[in-house]
């Protein structure tokens, strides 16, 4: 359990250097990563909540969001859920669809 804290605090601090170039704040700051779980096998599931439903960088943001998580020690895998965004069940059918650990990149 004290492993998963700390992976846990791991993807925190990578995900504080993903920026919305919009407003130049991080991810965290911002409160778009929500429910940020890490099990026993290192999977880190979690929400990302685009900073408005019309959102035009959610795409790209996402995925930048996924390369930080991805990158970090002792991540296996991820499950990434996008909520409030007019496009989320395309979005996460996209996601759904790619590799999300660094063994499938």
């Amino acid at each position: 359990m004290n492993e998963s804290k700390d992976i846990r605090e791991s993807v925190i601090n990578a995900l504080q250097n993903v920026m919305d170039p919009e407003t130049g704040a991080d991810v965290v700051r911002m409160g778009l990563i929500l429910d940020l779980e890490i099990d026993q096998n290192g999977t880190a599931s979690y929400i990302f909540r685009p900073s408005s439903p019309l959102c035009p960088i959610a795409l790209p943001l996402v995925l930048e969001i996924i390369e930080a998580v991805k990158n970090v020690v002792g991540v296996t895998d991820q499950n990434v859920t996008v909520i409030d965004y007019v496009g989320a069940d395309e979005l996460n059918k996209i996601l759904a669809s790619m590799p999300l650990s660094k063994n499938e990149a």
